[in-house]
């Protein structure tokens, strides 16, 4: 029997956790520093089991994965390092839906040495979009083509029904992860040119968008895109550029949210009695001279009867309510981020929904270009598993079956942009209703 040990029992580990104990001749053991969530993963199932693990307990940590044939990190990001050394140490496999950081890319060498086999980015974003979008990618190689401009742009948002909240937003995943995000920077290719944001000016570089099925939505700039070049083997594209989906309004409010300073992570420990008001008139520069309202707008050059100050006062930033966190340090974004997830959650039998969209620019020999257009449009369960569970965890979740069954083994740090790898796992979220509809026209003859 392979044994899989899950590191972390959080919101979106569920469906992976489920879909392995369905498997013949797995046994799953869900480590996690809040037990009770670990058995309501498990729920009694006589192939699973449960342990406790605090993050800073290494030395538990590596008897497990020493115990187990193949580790699944769901650990907050810093974590998977720590846990690929152990894994590459005792010979065990391991994968995970986050970025590969550079000291994870480090370890490259080691873990085929050690005939190891990394994979990371198998959830949905990264995921989901560079195994559909190798996919395409090789078929237009395969008709003789290349991709000349790459545009993808994805984010989990709330079903069209449930998007009842000024923000546009309701949190499927990590409050505190969505809002550090806000803060990266990012790096794109536009049309042959490099295109650098400044992780302040990330919300400036916002461009509405129209998406079949949806409706209106804006996107801005995710991170680095030029590193997927390589990854992509797309040398000479003339655009390249990976996104975040939000409903319109969210990039206006956040980068006021940036500029006024609710995104730093400076400890402070706020004396009792702190009210909200309180904490936010403390990131004012100028002396107070009306309302808080006023004095905000005044900070951020904004009218006071902006919809901006809107969902500011919505969300309880100019009240006298109590912070939840007082005599002890925390920071700015923290108390931002807690209070997010008190007002922008999501209801019993509500949905939330994840929105993909690839742009290609396909160029032939002949000088005849074609559009493709790939679009996953995919909805959580009421009152079941939510769309972010579902397709960040599944496509782990499959990815950890081929690798224990044989039917993948390529030691080192891996994506999944290999056939394969992207073909089975596509194929079966396909026979799991996720996946993506593509569309194709001609473009014309433009560049020979």
């Amino acid at each position: 029997m392979k044994k899989v040990l899950v590191l972390g029992a959080g919101l979106v580990s569920r469906p992976l956790v489920r879909y392995l104990l369905d498997q013949p001749d797995f046994r799953v053991t869900v480590a996690s520093r809040t037990v009770n969530k670990a058995e309501a993963l498990i729920a009694g199932h006589p192939n699973g089991g449960v342990t406790d693990l605090l993050a800073e307990d290494t030395a538990k940590m590596e008897r497990l994965i020493r115990e187990h044939d193949l580790a699944v990190s769901l650990l907050p990001a810093p974590l998977h390092p720590v846990v690929a050394e152990f894994c590459i140490k005792h010979r065990k496999q391991m994968v995970t839906t986050s970025y590969v950081s550079p000291k994870m890319k480090e370890l490259d060498g080691p873990a085929r040495q050690a005939g190891v086999m990394i994979l990371n980015e198998i959830g949905v974003d990264p995921g989901i979009d560079h195994m559909s979008a190798m996919r395409i990618i090789d078929e237009v190689r395969g008709k003789g083509g290349k991709v000349v401009s790459f545009r993808s742009h994805c984010g989990g948002l709330p079903a069209p029904e449930a998007n009842d909240n000024p923000f546009g937003y309701k949190f499927s995943w990590s409050p505190r992860g969505v809002c550090t995000a806000g803060k990266n920077s990012a790096l794109y290719l536009e049309d042959g040119k490099e295109v650098r944001i400044p992780g302040p000016e990330l919300f400036t570089a916002c461009r509405p968008m129209q998406v079949e099925g949806v409706g209106e939505l804006e996107g801005y700039p995710n991170r680095d895109s030029l590193s997927y070049i390589e990854t992509y083997g797309l040398s000479g594209i003339e655009t390249m550029f990976r996104g975040t989906l939000r409903y319109p309004g969210w990039c206006e409010t956040l980068k006021k949210i940036v500029d006024l300073g609710l995104l730093d992570e400076t400890p402070v420990t706020y004396p009792a009695g702190t009210t909200y008001s309180r904490y936010t008139a403390g990131f004012l520069k100028a002396a107070r001279q009306g309302t808080l309202r006023q004095d905000v707008a005044r900070e951020l050059k904004l009218d006071p009867s902006s919809r901006i100050l809107d969902r500011l006062e919505w969300l309880g930033l100019f009240s006298d309510e109590p912070l939840p966190i007082t005599g002890k340090p925390t920071t700015a974004l923290d108390v931002l981020a807690t209070r997010m997830a008190e007002k922008m959650s999501y209801k019993p039998g509500e949905r939330d929904m994840i929105v993909l969209v690839h742009h290609f620019v396909a160029r032939y020999p002949s000088g005849q270009e074609e559009e493709i257009t790939s679009t996953l449009i995919d909805f959580g369960i009421p009152h079941g598993d939510t769309s972010m569970a579902r397709t960040v965890s599944l496509p782990a979740a499959v990815g950890v079956k081929l690798i224990l069954t044989g039917k993948i083994h390529r030691p080192g740090v891996h994506v999944p942009v290999i056939k394969e790898i992207y073909n089975p796992v596509l194929d079966e979220l396909a026979e799991m209703r996720i996946r993506c509809i593509d569309r194709t026209k001609p473009r014309g003859c433009c560049k020979g």
